[in-house]
């Protein structure tokens, strides 16, 4: 959330929690917030969490300052409205600061004063969409991954409220809560939690004459994001909450990630006088981050910069991992690779065999430069290889455990009947513990005072890290250990309740709104499934919407609308090149096909539903 300190703007981390493990790992490796699955109604249904687990993470994020945000970003049925309020409740008791939601029927609610924020499947591509989501009283807005830096600096210029961008992970293909296709194809609707990831599959490309032009290949399939050297033009352009994909993503993959983006931003800030970061403590990171090494399918900056050509992984849906080098030797049962490639016992190693098919194996062992493995018979000299399994690096990561200190500075003085021991961290919230002892004069002074502040700087369980230690006596007293660390101790628990009462989250409760929606749409994209939906919309002034997809598939019905164009990407482009033909295309997985329609003016590609019968008319 943008945060104002004079000029200061707070920049926000933003990182996945697929679970409990998953949001600690998040927190103790740089994240100034989380997000989160709630039990029910979350776009991830395979990520869903319970509230204990939810107030666990709550708690130890607000230590740190940092926030937990909580998705609810379904599309809901009438007969489950009653059961969302009641859980939107229930985790505003428990301390969530915030709730990501789709369905507009959920500001309809008797909801409690929490804040709101406008999920990415909302649809968050063009100012006036943002503008008017402002105005009904969103706190947050996650804007569209599609856009380039100029798109989101003209939303930024008539827009005040926070706007948040995907930074990294998979992306999905269609316009996020646009997406029709695993709905149509398998009943299981993106919109409700549950996509099938249809766009992950092999497809065929065919013209209308029933020609193959590209056959068994995954055309809709993108690569990842990564936007790791644009940070700073993302912050230029009016982005405070930086977000990292991966709600079903492991704890390794949140803690490599977490941390890429922590140092990265962290160099941004030190840089400018006008940018903090959002939430307290600093992170050690024992290890070397590199995102390629826990999931990649190779990146792409997708639309920051404008359109690309190669923003598609084209061969594989799959996780290549690092892109190591190539293979120069082969013999039957090892192999040698290019030198400078570090191997180890265990790596997993992915290449693509010569017709293109993804191909794998694991290190057995490696003796001086040969490796040796198992089945590499489709292995080949010139085959470029990358490793989709670091042992030692995955190692280290399970072995980065609780890594972020808040500082503090210690002050042992003496009272008239014992000492006090004050604590005044560095976001200047102090505790005092004071204890009567018998103040014994030290036989030994030098020693008595380095065994006080020895044990002072004991503090490696907990969430502190002193700064500076000073010790105010009158003269060097004895002061057994077993005194110094209950004293400690005692102070620990007396400040983590400080920090936790003095954690003060944004409330205020949903305003009732009714300007206008910024467009004359009506039919089942607005994803209306339930009569609160219905109500929202008729009161911004759409009358008469068409029911949710999942509610009424219509014929033929437009199922994706994307900027990745097959025509752009296969040189075909009519704006491009001369020599293209701009006609329709056909998309064919199994039984299904699809046509592939073209909107030249806006550089969108739209896949419509369609039978065997509806190609033969074409």
């Amino acid at each position: 959330m943008l945060q104002e300190k004079g000029r200061v703007t707070s920049l926000e981390l933003l990182a996945p929690a697929r679970d409990l493990e998953c949001g600690l790992a998040a927190i103790n490796h740089g994240a100034d917030a989380v997000y989160t699955g709630a039990p029910k109604f979350g776009a991830r249904a395979a990520a869903g969490n319970s509230l204990t687990d939810i107030a666990t993470l709550t708690e130890y994020a607000h230590l740190f300052n940092a926030k937990v945000y909580v998705a609810i970003n379904t599309l809901l049925y009438d007969h489950e409205l009653t059961e969302a309020e009641k859980l939107i409740h229930q985790l505003y008791k428990i301390g969530v600061d915030a709730i990501i939601i789709q369905d507009m029927g959920i500001t309809q609610m008797n909801l409690p004063p929490i804040a709101v924020h406008a999920s990415t499947q909302t649809d968050n591509r063009t100012p006036e969409k943002v503008k008017f989501l402002e105005d009904a009283g969103f706190d947050q807005v996650v804007l569209a991954r599609e856009l380039t830096l100029n798109e989101i600096a003209e939303i930024r210029n008539i827009t005040n409220v926070p706007l948040e961008f995907f930074i990294h992970g998979a992306l999905c293909v269609s316009y996020s809560g646009q997406c029709y296709m695993s709905q149509a194809t398998s009943g299981r609707s993106a919109n409700r939690g549950e996509c099938s990831q249809p766009c992950r599959l092999p497809y065929s490309l065919e013209n209308l004459d029933g020609k193959t032009l590209i056959k068994n290949q995954h055309l809709l399939s993108l690569k990842d994001l990564s936007n790791t050297n644009h940070l700073h033009d993302l912050i230029k352009a009016g982005i405070s909450s930086f977000k990292i994909e991966g709600r079903l993503k492991d704890a390794t993959y949140v803690k490599n990630v977490t941390s890429w983006y922590r140092q990265q931003l962290d160099r941004i800030i030190e840089t400018d006088s006008n940018l903090a970061r959002s939430s307290s403590g600093r992170v050690t990171i024992p290890f070397e981050p590199s995102p390629a090494k826990t999931f990649s399918r190779g990146f792409t900056t997708y639309f920051l910069n404008g359109r690309e050509k190669d923003i598609w992984s084209l061969h594989t849906p799959k996780s290549l991992g690092e892109k190591l080098g190539r293979v120069v030797t082969i013999s039957r049962d090892y192999f040698i690779a290019e030198d400078g490639i570090d191997l180890n016992n265990g790596d997993g190693i992915c290449f693509l065999n010569k017709s293109k098919q993804l191909r794998g194996f694991r290190i057995n062992k490696t003796v001086e430069n040969k490796v040796y493995a198992d089945d590499i018979k489709e292995l080949y000299t010139g085959a470029m290889l990358y490793r989709n399994h670091d042992q030692l690096f995955e190692k280290q990561l399970i072995n980065s455990k609780e890594n972020r200190r808040i500082a503090i500075d210690l002050n042992l003085s003496e009272t008239e009947d014992g000492i006090s021991l004050q604590l005044i961290d560095e976001d200047g919230l102090s505790s005092e513990i004071r204890k009567n002892i018998i103040k014994e004069p030290a036989k030994n002074p030098d020693l008595a005072l380095k065994t006080i502040g020895d044990q002072l700087s004991k503090w490696g369980n907990t969430i502190y890290n002193p700064n500076s230690i000073k010790l105010q006596l009158l003269q060097p007293i004895f002061i057994p250990a077993a005194e110094i660390n209950a004293v400690r101790r005692e102070l620990n628990d007396v400040h983590k309740t400080k920090r936790l009462n003095s954690y003060r989250r944004q409330e205020k409760l949903f305003p009732q709104t009714s300007h206008p929606y910024p467009n004359a749409v009506k039919d089942f994209s607005l994803n209306v499934s339930n009569h609160l939906a219905q109500k929202f919309y008729n009161i911004h002034g759409v009358k008469k919407t068409e029911p949710a997809f999942e509610i009424k598939s219509p014929t033929g019905a437009r199922l994706m609308t994307t900027r990745h164009c097959i025509r752009y990407a296969t040189n075909s482009c009519p704006k491009e090149n001369p020599k293209a033909t701009p006609e329709n295309l056909i998309l064919k997985s199994g039984k299904n096909s699809y046509e592939l329609k073209f909107d030249c003016k806006k550089c969108e590609m739209m896949i419509f539903d369609l039978d065997s019968n509806q190609i033969k008319n074409t």
